[in-house]
């Protein structure tokens, strides 16, 4: 934008990009206030607010020094929106004082737009456009709120920006690298996930089918979201079985795709090694799902799940997880220093009984000795034996009579046996 200037007289650019954003709010309120309240409580036209952009130019520009004139015209133009919100107030019993905020916004913009980069002030406007749009938008999304969620996400907020700064960045034990700051960092990243995936599922896939659900899911835990599958499965017809193992399967899926992004935050030259790999397991576990969910009836097509409104965001699993960050880490050291990478390699798999996210950035994070070909091997065996255990929580879950455990055989024993191929591809490579 500042490149007119260049072929343009600079007041000819001001006056005609204030111009043009005074009407295009001029031209939202109007919409959104004749939907609210009516011909007769409007304060003005579009027309008003241009030449209250316009108006707010001449006065600036009039007095460049001590700006006189345009805090004198401010003052006026707050005058009459004040009699007229009285009016409105007193009169109509309309209340509400959105439009006035948006006329003085309005009036600043030719100060903003000479003096502030274009990324600004356009930045300024595209927020009052949406804002104004978005009003009931808004409403349905607080009409859905759940009594606890400012909370929820001031728990966030404090674990995330108070908690975590305060944290020392010291070793608790000598020779052990196992700082407090380094442990509650895991536990906020593995936690914003989390809280984006249950943002997601109350709010924008609140009426999604099982398919979405498992994606979604699969962002928080894959485990937890197989085992509610599973419970969930039990009423479910025979019919409806493979769009259940479709779920757990995409589930998985995502989980490749959260540990991508999770090493790509915490370590760099083993997300180079291990995103290939990471990356044809995603795709071949989701391939597998759509393909057992091709195997559906058309009558289950579009099946919506009732709506999980459960939130993982809690002290309680914050705190779990962190205890778990710190028993891996102890348990890797002193792994590595009497059993060496072969006892390494037992505990992977081992930590596939438990949650594998505190074990996979414990050797991210405190192993600077281990090799990244080292750490990435442990990562695959860690994610295969999850899954296996995944698969048999899915299995016990679901019910000796279920009919979802021929396919959970069939889907997870395809998912599985093609990641060891590729687990033993990546040895012999």
């Amino acid at each position: 934008m500042e490149k007119l200037y260049q072929y343009l007289p600079e007041e000819l650019v001001t006056f005609v990009l204030v111009t043009l954003f005074s009407l295009l709010i001029g031209l939202s309120q109007r919409r959104i206030s004749l939907k609210r309240e009516g011909e007769t409580t409007l304060f003005g036209t579009d027309r008003t607010f241009t030449f209250i952009g316009i108006l707010g130019y001449l006065l600036y520009i009039l007095d460049p020094t001590d700006y006189r004139l345009f805090m004198g015209g401010g003052a006026i133009l707050g005058l009459l929106l004040t009699l007229n919100y009285y009016v409105k107030q007193t009169r109509y019993h309309v209340f509400g004082v959105t439009t006035i905020v948006i006329a003085l916004i309005t009036y600043c913009l030719a100060p903003i737009v000479a003096t502030q980069p274009s990324w600004f002030y356009v930045m300024v406007v595209v927020t009052v456009l949406l804002f104004t749009e978005l009003k009931h938008t808004f409403t349905e999304l607080a009409q859905r709120m759940k009594n606890d969620e400012m909370t929820t996400l001031a728990k966030f907020l404090a674990i995330s920006g108070i908690i975590l700064p305060m944290l020392p960045k010291e070793n608790l034990i000598p020779g052990i690298d196992l700082a407090p700051y380094s442990i509650w960092l895991a536990t906020v990243v593995v936690s914003g996930i989390s809280y984006l995936s249950y943002l997601l599922r109350r709010y924008v896939f609140h009426q999604s089918g099982l398919l979405v659900s498992g994606i979604i899911g699969g962002l928080y835990s894959s485990t937890a979201t197989i085992s509610v599958l599973a419970r969930k499965s039990r009423t479910a017809t025979a019919e409806e079985a493979p769009e259940y193992v479709a779920s757990m399967l995409m589930a998985v899926s995502m989980m490749f795709l959260r540990f991508l992004i999770l090493i790509g935050i915490f370590s760099r030259e083993t997300l180079a090694c291990i995103y290939p790999y990471l990356l044809i397991m995603a795709l071949v576990t989701a391939g597998v799902a759509w393909y057992i969910h091709s195997k559906l009836p058309a009558s289950v097509m579009g099946k919506v799940e009732e709506e999980d409104s459960s939130n993982p965001l809690e002290f309680k699993v914050a705190l779990i997880f962190a205890v778990l960050f710190v028993v891996f880490t102890i348990a890797t050291h002193y792994t590595l220093i009497y059993a060496g990478t072969e006892g390494l390699n037992l505990l992977s798999f081992i930590s596939g009984f438990s949650d594998i996210t505190p074990f996979i950035l414990n050797l991210l994070q405190g192993t600077g000795g281990v090799a990244t070909i080292v750490i990435t091997a442990c990562s695959m065996q860690a994610i295969i034996s999850n899954i296996i255990v995944n698969m048999c929580y899915g299995w016990a879950f679901a019910g000796r009579k279920s009919a979802l455990r021929p396919w959970i055989l069939r889907g997870f024993g395809t998912v599985i046996t093609i990641n060891l191929f590729l687990l033993l591809f990546f040895y012999l490579v």
